[in-house]
């Protein structure tokens, strides 16, 4: 039996409703096992989250713990009882461990939250590294060690090493819901996710301009709703056919306008999509300042024609920070394929950089895009996503 430990974060610091958010965060785990295959015992007790599984199930149950709202960390580990001789020697078995994958140095880090224990942290570091050092496994380093062995007294004793990253926030799923404008791009996913990371669950709609958008570009992005559903659990995703739409903005409104307007049209018919889903705010990737029409003024021009609260969670980032949690949510091989969206292909060479919104209503009613807007939202196509998976529709019945 294989026992993984993670650390919950954010949600311990809870008060007289912490146990609402552990039923969730034990709630989420269940489902993503659950729907990724995979059977474990959870356990959640004292700030600590334990798995329990057979080690053919070791990959589904890390691919859950990486996906895993609310834990600031995970790790495997050993266990064993509460016995500093028995101890020592899981610390030995871990440091064998760590000696096969490079490291030199160690250092033990020790915790002891069950008080009875007789040896306090210190004791139980001096003690736990007396074997590996007095065996010449590793040289003991406590400033800079090559890796760090964890040991945690609670229940039993839990030994471990290379910890990795937690998706810290609060449970998927505890704060309301929300309508994520997913384009094939960088910025999108990642707003998706951090909105996610709040707890908030995250539909999606994505707008398509077939022929100008290839089917490839649609594909990335149902890969994108697929990949972000992994964190979410339930994703929905919303494709709108808005080839007429764009047509008529091509027509009838001014080059340098294009872009914009072609933004407000989406925010109407988001409006119409947010209402049918229930959502209670609409999500966007726009980072302040990053292209055109995400100068302060032309987003006041799209926040102008929301129905919803406007969530912009990237809005204060630059490029490299929105990369480095592309990378680390696994989408940014995807968004950088080379498959353009409508925003891009329909660019004008010198957009407007600031929009008024009385001047935007003006264009907006010359465009009389409205029965466009209606037709392209009765005329999408929705796909069901839960935990990485598509659901087809014989499959949700």
């Amino acid at each position: 039996m294989t026992t993984y430990l993670a650390k919950i974060g954010e949600l311990s610091l809870k008060g007289s409703n912490i146990k609402t958010f552990e039923r969730l965060l034990v709630h989420n785990v269940k489902e993503c096992l659950t729907h990724s295959g995979t059977t474990a015992k959870i356990t959640l007790r004292s700030g600590r989250l334990y798995l329990e599984c057979e080690e053919s199930e070791e990959k589904g149950a890390e691919n859950v713990l990486k996906h895993l709202l609310g834990i600031t960390g995970w790790a495997k580990t050993r266990t064993c009882e509460k016995d500093i001789e028995q101890i020592k020697i899981a610390i030995k078995e871990e440091a064998m461990l760590c000696v096969s994958k490079g490291a030199k140095t160690f250092k033990i880090d020790a915790r002891r939250a069950d008080k009875k224990f007789p040896l306090d942290s210190y004791q139980i570091a001096c003690e736990g590294a007396s074997l590996v050092f007095d065996e010449r496994i590793m040289d003991v380093d406590v400033k800079n060690p090559d890796v760090k062995i964890f040991v945690e007294v609670r229940e039993k004793c839990f030994v471990y090493s290379y910890a990795e990253k937690g998706c810290r926030g609060l449970p998927a799923s505890c704060s309301g819901k929300g309508l994520l404008l997913l384009s094939g791009g960088l910025d999108s996913p990642v707003a998706g996710y951090r909105m996610m990371r709040r707890g908030m669950r995250v539909d999606c709609v994505y707008f398509h301009s077939y022929p100008y958008t290839s089917v490839e570009a649609q594909q990335k992005v149902e890969e994108l709703a697929r990949r972000i559903s992994q964190f979410g659990i339930y994703t929905y995703l919303n494709i709108v056919p808005f080839t007429d739409v764009q047509m008529r903005i091509k027509e009838r409104s001014p080059q340098d306008w294009t872009t914009l307007m072609l933004r407000v049209c989406m925010m109407k018919c988001s409006n119409m999509i947010a209402h049918r889903c229930h959502a209670d705010c609409i999500i966007t990737g726009e980072s302040l300042g990053q292209v055109a029409s995400q100068t302060m003024e032309n987003m006041n021009v799209t926040e102008h024609f929301a129905e919803y609260p406007l969530l912009r969670p990237l809005v204060g980032l630059d490029k490299e920070e929105i990369i480095d949690t592309a990378n680390f949510i696994d989408t940014y091989e995807t968004s950088i394929l080379p498959y353009e969206d409508c925003c891009v292909l329909f660019s004008p060479k010198h957009p407007v950089l600031r929009g008024t919104t009385e001047e935007a209503e003006k264009i907006y009613t010359d465009l009389d895009a409205q029965v466009l807007i209606k037709n392209a939202f009765e005329n999408r196509k929705i796909k069901h996503f839960i935990f990485g998976k598509e659901i087809t529709k014989e499959e949700e019945q």
